[in-house]
């Protein structure tokens, strides 16, 4: 058995992930996807016709026959249409420290430098969410976009933690309000979590940590301007379980599988 962080297990690479949670064990199946949508996925054919050839009794899964549209794979299951053995797109996953000064997207119609021309790969990878040209820190670069959207769905509650350099020494009753919620695009949002690290009376700022759930667009940014606090910096330290421990600016690593389970553990 081997942790991470002390914390997070993998028992059995085909089966479960346990987790410790306040000394509690859960055992968590570990995800399956529709037969179907990786066969689409793979390229050969449509989802609709995927499933035509399922019915017809053309698609083996691990030798066996299977007509049953509801039937669910796993990565390491082996697919077959008319005999022949589908290659299945490799999933790949990315931790970036991202530079001030880059676009967060695959590419740029001005021509500037996007994270993706950052990572080394020839897989079709994309950030999960964004951030802002001029805000730095942790961000997750994928192809598997199950992966990104238990990220990024509000109702997994997955932390992405800030740290914002204000303009201004912001109180309690500021504090609260980020606490309580406040309205943006007409939809109350809130932060799970605001500490209060540093101020500089001197050069009126504060230095504040922020955890949030959800990934509106410029939301830190938005939610304190909202108070009264313009953002000088800001940047992003932690998504979930992935901090920038080791990551200099610009630097990227690998996910491990053991992470990539953890995620999809937290699936709602």
């Amino acid at each position: 058995m081997i942790g991470i962080k002390n914390s997070y297990y993998l028992i059995d690479k085909q089966k479960y992930v346990r987790y410790s949670d306040s000394n509690k064990f859960i055992e968590v199946e570990i995800y399956m996807e529709r037969l179907q949508k990786v066969i689409a996925a793979s390229g050969i054919t449509s989802r609709r016709k995927a499933e035509e050839l399922i019915k017809n009794g053309k698609v083996k899964v691990n030798g066996k026959v299977i007509t049953e549209l509801g039937t669910k794979v796993n990565n390491s299951d082996e697919i077959e249409i008319d005999n022949k053995t589908i290659e299945k797109e490799a999933k790949e996953y990315y931790l970036l420290n991202k530079p001030r000064g880059v676009i967060t997207s695959t590419s740029d119609e001005k021509g500037r430098k996007t994270v993706c021309d950052l990572i080394s790969t020839t897989a079709r990878i994309y950030p999960v969410g964004r951030l802002d040209y001029d805000t730095t820190g942790a961000l997750i670069l994928t192809n598997d976009g199950e992966f990104a959207n238990i990220l990024t769905h509000p109702k997994n509650k997955i932390d992405k933690v800030y740290i914002a350099k204000l303009k201004g020494i912001i109180k309690g009753e500021q504090i609260n309000k980020l606490k309580n919620g406040i309205k943006i695009d007409n939809t109350l949002v809130k932060a799970s979590r605001v500490k209060l690290k540093k101020v500089n009376p001197e050069k009126n700022t504060s230095l504040v940590e922020i955890t949030i759930h959800e990934g509106k667009n410029h939301q830190v940014k938005r939610m304190f301007e909202t108070v009264g606090f313009p953002v000088e910096k800001l940047t992003r330290e932690r998504i979930a379980i992935f901090d920038l421990s080791n990551l200099k600016s610009g630097e990227y690593r690998k996910l491990t599988p053991k992470e990539v389970q953890i995620i999809y553990s937290y699936k709602k």
